[in-house]
């Protein structure tokens, strides 16, 4: 029995200390670290008990050092999750300047949350009194099913999130182009996050400075000002490479030194906006260094064969040597051909046991109905100790990511971030909260799809309390209703079900849960061109997103519309200047869907042109001539006009040549018409590979908008020249 668990407890200690190294950020107090390691650690552990759990009750053999790692393990997580954490959270999100006052902060910021969480228990206590007659059991495990039926319920829906989201997420990213087309977008917007985070860091940097400079030195409040001068200048001295831009001061922002409060808020602020802009820059950094990455291992991948299976990066010098080659080998064959397959394999293997999951859930409310291959698994294993407890332990642990993985992406969105290397001291005790929250719920849930002979009961189980004696108003099938009712959320979760629903209702857009779907639709030309920028400053010798505020800034606004009609077809690109840091980066971006669709458009162009070519010839061939003798007519005119010798029959003719040729420019003019050398060059441009590169892609997107500055000329010459021929006359 403990040969599973004193396996397992070591590499779970590794991945806690793995973990926190790799997403703390660089100012994370050890306090902090300590407290959300020892919650980590103790949530997994009541994970990695549960295998052990079950094979000393298949074996019939009660062990008293199991309820005590499990008593231990589940009272730590509790206190720290309802206690010691929130109130260290508030702590470190306090900006005042003495211990005694951030706890004061920290105390009065929990009050309201503890005050709501008294009054759910007083009231539940009360229901439970009114509903129940019967008080002979146990009333601790009844307390702690009472404790844990929110965390089974709630988690109940972000388990099935997961359950139908993590093998689509794993099966689109291994297909490098729609991979492309995510990061494409990601990279645009955060680049735009990133600029929004860099003004205002810089705003809060120009507000700490003028408020420094108009304080006296014999302001009472002037050693707290010291204070955050010293912070601030500990930031610039930090990261010498930041450069403050566009610090502007607001209505309200020279009201900072009126009481101590007020100067712990501008140090919480300055605070905050650095974290910010940091956290920014780390997500930048990634998704900026993986698109480049993909790009790389496209073209070794398209290029293979002519460079005899080396991979060959951008990013670093060849290696040397034979060592070297054969590394450069191996690294092409995991990035070109291992991965991808692997990563398919993932995700159908994910499937498979999302489906065996939803299955075993389904059939949890019949009686007579047991389809748990898990619970069938593990019988069938017999007296097998380290089968029995990797054929629990594997389903449990997949049961967990997918919950934490709907966890972290919706508390992303709203409560807090998970950044490498990056993540504040308040995101990681908020996220350890969560984690200890949910590990109980999890297992028992888990344990409710396993039926041992004899219906036996685990430890767990006994010490959890009967969720149904804790829910007498749903009856005593609680345990098998809310399953069900997960199934049926999954699978429409996984039709998109939700995403049609709010299509349809349009104006409640904002409350959609955004999914990597939504960046399918095609490649983000700022996305691109940015990419492209980084590239060419990376082998500059420049750093990544050193560069990239004043260009995001271009491309705040941006939009590329393709339209395809009977007659013409047209692409546009805008590039818009935004002044505001806070404008939309929701900007249309209506275009093509994919590679494909961009080549068979491109082709449609070549064969509707090729057939209007003659007839393009010939009108350019007529309003040539056209242009010709009216010049000819129009000298003539002059000369005639200076003699005083021209016939009246010539000049009412030039009259009604010069009247039917204005006519015909008003025509053009009014049916926007296109000059016959736009023509012409749209038709050069449009004759492009139907098997182009990405780099081909960036150079095309940038030639429209040169391409009409250049017909704009055109046209200004078109007028001038007509302007000349009025004034010969």
């Amino acid at each position: 029995m403990w040969v599973f668990y004193l396996i397992s407890l070591p590499l779970t200690l590794g991945m806690v200390l793995f973990t926190l190294r790799y997403f703390a950020g660089p100012d994370v107090p050890h306090y902090v670290l300590f407290t959300v390691g020892y919650t980590w650690f103790c949530s997994i552990s009541i994970i990695i008990l549960v295998p052990a759990d079950i094979w000393t009750t298949t074996i019939g053999q009660e062990n008293r050092g199991i309820a005590f790692f499990w008593s231990w393990s589940y009272w730590s997580t509790f206190l720290l999750t309802w206690a010691v954490a929130p109130i260290i959270q508030g702590y470190e999100d306090a900006g005042d300047f003495t211990v005694k006052e951030r706890l004061k902060t920290s105390a009065h910021a929990n009050l309201v949350f503890y005050l709501i969480l008294g009054f759910v228990g007083l009231f539940g206590l009360i229901l439970l009194i009114i509903m129940r007659q019967d008080w002979s059991g146990n009333v601790i495990g009844l307390a702690m099913a009472c404790s844990n039926t929110f965390g089974l319920v709630t988690g109940a829906f972000l388990l099935g999130f997961g359950l139908s989201e993590i093998p689509k997420s794993y099966w689109r990213n291994a297909d490098w182009i729609t991979r492309q087309k995510v990061l494409s977008h990601k990279v645009a917007k955060m680049a735009v996050k990133l600029d929004d985070a860099h003004q205002r860091f810089s705003n809060a940097i120009v507000v700490a400075q003028a408020t420094s400079n108009q304080m006296s030195k014999r302001d009472p409040l002037r050693p707290y000002m010291n204070i955050v001068d010293k912070m601030l200048n500990e930031m610039l001295r930090e990261d010498p490479s930041f450069k403050p831009q566009g610090g502007q001061l607001g209505e309200n922002d020279m009201d900072y030194d009126t009481d101590e409060k007020s100067m712990a808020t501008l140090r919480r602020q300055l605070r905050i906006a650095r974290e910010e802009y940091y956290r920014y820059k780390s997500e930048y950094m990634t998704y900026v260094m993986e698109a480049l990455e993909l790009e790389d291992t496209i073209k070794n991948h398209e290029h293979r064969v002519s460079t005899g299976w080396k991979y060959i990066s951008s990013f670093r010098p060849a290696r040397k040597g034979t060592l070297g080659s054969i590394l450069d080998t191996l690294e092409l064959v995991w990035r070109c051909v291992i991965r991808k397959q692997l990563e398919k394999f993932l995700a159908i293997l994910f499937g498979c046991m999302s489906v065996a999951i939803l299955l075993a859930e389904a059939t949890l409310l019949p009686s007579g109905l047991h389809l748990s291959l898990f619970s069938l698994l593990i019988n069938a294993m017999g007296k097998e100790e380290m089968l029995v407890q990797v054929a629990a332990f594997i389903p449990l642990m997949y049961m967990c990511m997918c919950t934490y993985y709907s966890l972290f992406k919706i508390g992303m969105l709203m409560f807090y971030s998970f950044t490498p290397r990056q993540t504040s001291s308040v995101s990681l005790l908020m996220i350890c909260s969560m984690v200890a929250r949910y590990a109980p719920p999890i297992s028992y849930n888990f344990l409710n799809l396993i039926r041992l002979d004899g219906n036996a009961k685990t430890v767990f189980e006994k010490r959890m309390g009967n969720i149904d004696d804790a829910v007498p108003f749903f009856g005593l099938g609680f345990n098998k209703i809310y399953p069900l009712i997960m199934v049926v959320y999954t699978i429409l979760v996984a039709s998109n079900f939700f995403d049609r629903v709010v299509d349809f209702l349009g104006s409640w857009i904002r409350f959609r849960f955004q999914s990597q779907a939504d960046d399918t639709d095609g490649f983000d030309p700022s996305g691109l061109i940015i990419l492209q920028k980084e590239r060419s400053w990376l082998e500059q010798g420049h750093k990544i997103g050193e560069h990239v505020f004043p260009l995001a800034r271009n491309f705040n606004n941006t939009s590329m519309d393709i339209e395809t009609g009977n007659e013409t077809d047209k692409v546009a690109i805008e590039l818009k200047a935004s002044s505001q840091s806070n404008s939309s980066t929701e900007a249309s971006r209506k275009y093509a869907s994919s590679r494909e669709a961009m080549e068979n458009k491109y082709a449609a162009i070549r064969q509707q042109q090729i057939k209007q070519a003659s007839s393009n010839t010939m009108a350019e061939k007529n309003f040539t001539s056209a242009k010709v003798s009216l010049l000819g007519t129009g000298n003539s005119q002059s000369e005639n006009s200076t003699d005083n010798t021209a016939p009246s029959g010539l000049a009412s003719k030039w009259v009604s040549m010069k009247n039917g040729f204005q006519t015909f420019k008003a025509n053009m003019e009014a049916k926007n018409f296109l000059p016959l050398r736009q023509g012409q060059d749209t038709k050069r441009i449009s004759r492009v590979s139907s098997s182009e590169s990405l780099d081909q892609i960036f150079q095309r997107l940038k030639k429209p908008s040169r391409g009409h500055d250049s017909y704009g000329d055109e046209d200004d010459d078109d007028d001038t020249e007509i302007r000349d021929m009025g004034s010969s006359r």
